[in-house]
């Protein structure tokens, strides 16, 4: 059976239950990354936590649009998670999670780069950085562009 998991959450994510939710016997492969608060920034050092705010209707509409552009992308997915954590979190928390489970791993890596760098481009998800001297929002903030205008990960690493 394929799925989807679009989530907007405000408790902790669990990467572990992800990753078994997204196995099935039809797929020999499952790719999961997980996003980190990090102890830095593009010019910040001492970030202490990170804040993440977005309204959830449209951040779920968006990240639906990023697993139906994977699946055009891929066809061969089984289950695909695209889970994003909002509200304050501390240093190493999960901040955002995908799992893609495929047949072969070369789909299930590509699908998985994919959807972290789609999610990262086209949902619009608001990151305000705490650090040592101060808070503001997060640098290299752009405008939202579509799902379907993300590059492919295979054409990406091959060149």
């Amino acid at each position: 059976m394929t799925g989807d998991r679009i989530e907007v959450s405000d408790t902790p994510l669990d990467v572990a239950e992800l990753y078994e939710w997204a196995l099935l016997p039809e797929c020999g492969a499952v790719v999961v990354f997980s996003g980190t608060v990090r102890n830095h920034a593009e010019g910040r050092s001492g970030v202490t936590s990170l804040t993440y705010e977005a309204y959830r209707e449209a951040a779920t509409t968006k990240l639906q649009d990023v697993v139906d552009e994977a699946r055009r992308r891929y066809p061969t997915l089984g289950r695909v998670a695209l889970v994003h954590r909002l509200g304050e979190l501390d240093l190493t928390e999960s901040s955002v999670v995908v799992a893609v489970s495929a047949p072969h791993r070369p789909e299930a890596f590509d699908a998985a780069r994919y959807c972290i760098d789609a999610l990262k481009q086209s949902v619009p998800i608001w990151k305000k950085e705490t650090w040592s001297n101060g808070n503001d929002w997060g640098t290299g903030a752009v405008n939202p562009i579509p799902a379907s205008s993300v590059g492919d990960a295979s054409a990406r690493s091959a060149s």
